[in-house]
């Protein structure tokens, strides 16, 4: 039996935004740039996508730039904004982003920007108090995620929003986990900037886009034709884009049935793992993803049991998870986003992530947590209740 549990790291592409792929690359392979009806015919399929991820969110067509993923738009966000001065001002992040906001907050630094990181709670949460305080008269922008991937906390980004607006100053989130699996309404939402991705709605790798409230102003980082409202020059990948327009529009119709179906899922799996002694669940278990279990080992020797070797003993019996550890130099180092959050670092070591999507079932859930425990009691002496 296989179980795939990484929904978070990517989703299995959808046979409808297969089917449209298939059907651009044969009927819509024209230059989306040339005024011929070969190229106009690719225009009207990247306008028909637009159309769609802009409907998940609820935003005018015309304010969703299309990337190349999550990665893209988030670096679009953050050094578009940067790029509008001369001189180096103030950002604010979280101590809890994706690398795709701290590396290019990173080399703001490197050229003089003042760059301050929120802390954060032991579930991970933002005090909108501190980011009221942390706020500058040379406060450009303010970035703090939505969803975090690791633990599946979910921030406050309504009241951080408004916070940043009322000082006038741009925010942006970074929503890639959490589109189509909770509503995004940026009519309501007091956002200036957000970043989505295709290969998290069960659409292709390879495109993202970034919302950009009408008004708000960026600096390219590519120099070139000019297309995306010349935010994102070069020749859009047709097909790729297509597939991301019509997983957007799934997601938005199947979100209201799915959510909850993924909720009872995730709580289950929970509860099952509950019994487990030393395994404490990280993140803030009432504001969190839909689809999203993540817990650490408080007690662990670090080396026989951490994150990674659950990840590879899970592998072995066919169930795909991830952990928040990283290997880097022959080193495994502990989780950064478990010890913003106050863990010791034998515990951060120890992280793990199980991500549950459309194809995970009740059965799926309960065989996991079986073989979770049966690896546990396997690798450590403690004594384990198994699950029969």
């Amino acid at each position: 039996m296989q179980v795939y549990l990484d929904y978070s790291a990517t989703t299995p592409t959808r046979p409808e935004a297969i089917a449209a792929m298939q059907a651009a690359m044969t009927q819509h392979w024209g230059n989306p740039s040339s005024l011929h009806e070969w190229g106009q015919r690719a225009a009207t399929a990247i306008e028909q996508a637009r159309m769609q991820v802009a409907g998940l969110i609820n935003a005018p067509a015309e304010s969703i730039i299309f990337t190349s993923g999550g990665t893209e738009a988030d670096n679009l966000a953050i050094m578009g904004v940067a790029r509008l001065y001369t001189k180096p001002q103030h950002i604010i992040i979280s101590n809890v982003e994706h690398s795709a906001i701290t590396e290019p907050a990173r080399l703001l630094e490197q050229w003089g920007w003042q760059v301050t990181r929120l802390e954060v709670d032991g579930k991970g949460r933002v005090n909108p108090l501190d980011l009221k305080a942390a706020l500058q008269d040379n406060t450009v922008l303010v970035s703090v995620i939505y969803g975090q991937s690791e633990v599946g906390t979910l921030q406050p980004i309504a009241e951080l929003g408004k916070i940043a607006r009322s000082s006038g100053v741009l925010f942006h989130t970074d929503a890639v986990q959490l589109a189509g699996r909770l509503p995004i309404d940026v009519q309501e939402l007091p956002v200036d900037l957000l970043s989505l991705s295709s290969h998290k709605i069960y659409g292709p790798q390879g495109a993202g886009a970034l919302y950009v409230r009408p008004g708000v102003e960026l600096v390219p980082l590519l120099g070139g034709g000019g297309q995306e409202m010349r935010l994102r020059s070069g020749t859009q990948a047709v097909p790729i884009i297509t597939g991301f327009g019509v997983a957007a529009e799934l997601a938005a119709q199947e979100m209201a049935t799915e959510t909850p179906r993924l909720v009872n899922l995730r709580d289950r799996l929970f509860s099952l793992l509950a019994d487990i002694p030393g395994l404490k669940p990280t993140g803030d278990l009432v504001h969190r993803l839909p689809h999203h279990v993540s817990f650490c080992l408080e007690h662990n020797d670090g080396e026989k049991i951490n994150g990674r070797s659950l990840v590879r003993e899970l592998n072995r019996a066919g169930i795909g998870i991830s952990a928040g550890a990283a290997c880097n130099s022959g080193k495994l180092n502990p989780s950064p986003i478990l010890l913003a959050m106050g863990y010791s670092e034998k515990a951060a070591l120890a992280g793990v992530r199980m991500t549950l999507g459309r194809d995970t079932t009740s059965d799926d859930v309960d065989w996991v947590a079986m073989v979770l425990k049966q690896v546990l009691q396997r690798l450590s002496p403690v004594e384990l209740v198994v699950i029969s």
